[in-house]
């Protein structure tokens, strides 16, 4: 266990980590952290990619059926062009 202290940062607090346990954690500088707490404990780990996905996976994905039925191109408003 080792001790860190908390300290203000604009309207924020924050501590610093050491960097031999970021490097010993593969955390890296603008890596996404998730933060929870339990119960009297706060828990940061390193956010995980599975959430997130990329366009190309998305198309990947698409049949090629267009899901707005109900879309249709209305007559001219403002300066748009169709």
């Amino acid at each position: 266990m080792m001790e860190a202290k908390l300290q203000k940062w604009g309207n924020s607090y924050g501590i610093r980590i050491p960097s031999s346990l970021l490097k010993e954690l593969n955390i890296k500088e603008n890596d996404l952290l998730n933060i929870k707490q339990d119960d009297k404990k706060i828990i940061i780990m390193k956010a995980s990619n599975m959430n997130k996905v990329s366009l190309a996976k998305l198309f990947a994905q698409y049949n090629g059926e267009n899901m707005a039925k109900d879309f249709s191109w209305d007559d001219n408003v403002g300066r748009e062009v169709w």
